[in-house]
């Protein structure tokens, strides 16, 4: 899930379009006097900064921000939040989403998530790439999902180079490489750690209820 533009014509294409405020959120990357601050483990958050300035950045735990829930959204994106690469987009989508109000995020790291509100799709599942669902109740994920979420925010023309052949195959595959190995990139427990951590905070949660799913 993360910053998944990992496939090379998508990447190069932001990069040359980085001034573009609607990407202001990947300019960091391209400018070394940007000026950053390091959050404590377990927050998930959005930095904002006055580049070339010794100004300190204005930093926003997402753990308390609100996200939108639009209620006509076309595509609900499921996301890992405890991914700290993958929320790098995903806070460049929200606030895209701000205007348009055409997608629907959904942490599938919460422990209110539920695979019934989500055509079934259970936590592993989604941890192995990134999921998204459209309105109608089509699943669509990978590339894909990528392509779909970010023309409902106005930025179609990156991913556009790979609805063509054979640049689509071999965005699929650079995706799939990343997706295989993004736990152990980030520093990450293998997702079967993971998998059994949660089970374990289940238990010590939800007691011998019924309605708590992992």
């Amino acid at each position: 899930m993360a910053t998944r533009g990992a496939v090379a014509a998508a990447a190069s294409t932001i990069w040359k379009h980085r001034r573009n405020p609607s990407l202001r959120s990947l300019s960091h990357h391209f400018n070394p006097n940007f000026n950053h601050r390091i959050i404590p483990t377990g927050f998930k958050y959005q930095v904002r900064a006055i580049q070339g300035t010794s100004t300190d950045p204005v930093v926003t735990p997402l753990k308390n921000r609100e996200e939108p829930k639009p209620q006509n959204w076309k595509i609900k994106m499921l996301y890992d939040g405890d991914c700290p690469l993958c929320m790098r987009e995903v806070n460049m989508l929200m606030e895209r989403n701000e205007k348009h109000g055409t997608i629907k995020f959904v942490d599938i790291s919460s422990n209110d998530y539920s695979p019934e509100d989500n055509q079934g799709l259970d936590y592993k599942t989604v941890m192995g790439q990134i999921h998204a669902i459209q309105s109608d109740g089509n699943v669509v994920k990978g590339v894909e999902a990528f392509r779909r979420l970010y023309e409902e925010v106005g930025l179609g023309w990156v991913y556009t180079v790979t609805k063509f052949e054979p640049i689509g195959k071999l965005a699929d595959v650079v995706y799939d490489v990343w997706a295989k190995y993004r736990l152990q990139v980030t520093g990450r427990p293998s997702i079967e750690a993971i998998l059994e951590a949660r089970k374990k905070d289940k238990v010590e949660t939800c007691g011998e209820s019924k309605d708590c799913k992992i």
